[in-house]
């Protein structure tokens, strides 16, 4: 039996979400045809942090910021991470660039030149390197390794180059540290790519070992995937890693959370939930350590507004997921009552959990409304008058 949560157990369940956000979605971003400016948009990393701390001052529920390297590249890391909790947050997840150097034209841990691969390893190895100077224990993996051409390279001989990659860097991985391996259908590469999809991810996670997991970005599959299906199946097989977090309408388009199909997510909160409720305890447990982490690009819309919708919205998905009625919807799928296991869902999706976030955010001593209690302060027009010259960016 599985009751619907009391009033104080929401609160509670609700109270204990975290949300991280990530460091580039502070910064000028785009496409590759244009990426356009935005006034107080952070200029180092430090004032990307502040950014990560206002937020998570505004909704109570982000107390870690990702960071990528070189992009957010220090001198002294250890100063960098006391920074960050005088702030009243601390540095999350940290992905290697693997990507955007020349010398990955045609790949990284899959390059056919051994000096290349080697330059890619080392960058991995710089990033645990950082991980253990700031207290970080999750290394946040993704490669745009992939072809556009039949026949321009041998798919086994670089599946066999990147399982020999990935086990050199996970192998540096402390004990306490793990790994999230992402995936990613097309684009960079067009023909093919090298870790395409949950399946690909999921075999090499397998291989390294029991500390690498699945990571699932919302925006990496084709259109009509079942996303809550595939993380039904990584909950039950114990590897789901993480998420990036983000929507899509066409592909790969880091949208803000929840901005074009709430019901999906939705969805897949519904899975989550009941991961960890689970009567199996190492499910259970392996769901509750599950990375929710905001990966989206404000290409045109304000950083840190874009970044509370994101948070807002997960709020919001999770609230009405645990709304759910599992008892009435186990009678019904046993039953075979087609419409009334929908109608279980459709309840619970419907109901407007608004009040019940205002009471969590009463508790957690944030604003009522986080947007609009950042609109209608200073913080905004105080980052537009100090941040002056080249505001960071891709």
């Amino acid at each position: 039996m599985t009751p619907v949560p009391s009033h104080e157990q929401l609160l509670d369940r609700l109270s204990r979400q975290h949300i991280e956000t990530q460091s580039w979605g502070y910064v000028n971003t785009g496409t590759r045809f244009k990426v356009f400016t935005t006034p107080g948009a952070p200029r180092d990393v430090r004032e990307k942090i502040d950014d990560a701390a206002l937020v998570h001052r505004l909704t109570g529920v982000a107390p870690t910021v990702a960071l990528h390297i070189p992009w957010d590249r220090v001198d002294d890391y250890v100063a960098l991470a006391a920074y960050a909790v005088e702030q009243g947050i601390r540095i999350g997840s940290i992905s290697p660039n693997v990507f955007q150097d020349d010398e990955y034209r045609l790949g990284s841990f899959t390059n056919e030149d051994p000096r290349v691969r080697r330059q890619a390893i080392e960058r991995c190895l710089e990033t645990v390197g950082i991980m253990d100077d700031v207290g970080s224990t999750v290394l946040s993996m993704w490669l745009a390794d992939g072809t556009n051409y039949p026949g321009q390279a041998d798919f086994r001989r670089r599946r066999g180059y990147l399982l020999e990659s990935l086990q050199e860097v996970y192998d540096a991985l402390a004990p306490h540290q793990s790994m999230v391996l992402e995936y990613k259908f097309f684009e960079p590469a067009f023909y093919h790519t090298d870790i395409a999809d949950w399946g690909q991810s999921f075999t090499y996670c397998q291989k390294l070992g029991d500390r690498a997991n699945v990571l699932v970005d919302l925006g990496h599959h084709a259109l009509g995937v079942n996303i809550e299906h595939i993380v039904a199946t990584l909950l039950a097989e114990k590897r789901l890693g993480g998420f990036d977090l983000n929507s899509k309408k066409y592909a790969d388009d880091d949208l803000f959370v929840g901005a074009i199909n709430p019901y999906e997510l939705f969805l897949i909160a519904v899975e989550l939930v009941a991961g960890e409720d689970d009567e199996d305890a190492e499910v259970a447990a392996a769901a509750r350590r599950v990375l929710y982490k905001i990966d989206q690009t404000a290409m045109i819309e304000e950083k840190i507004p874009a970044m509370i919708r994101s948070v807002t919205a997960m709020q919001s998905a999770w609230a009405k997921a645990l709304l759910v009625d599992r008892d009435a919807l186990r009678a019904a799928q046993v039953e075979g009552d087609v419409v009334g296991a929908n109608t279980v869902l459709v309840d619970a999706y419907e109901t407007d959990v608004r009040p019940l976030l205002v009471e969590l955010r009463e508790r957690l001593g944030v604003p009522a409304d986080p947007l609009r209690a950042f609109m209608a302060s200073d913080e905004r027009t105080t980052r537009i008058s100090q941040r002056v010259g080249v505001a960071a960016g891709w």
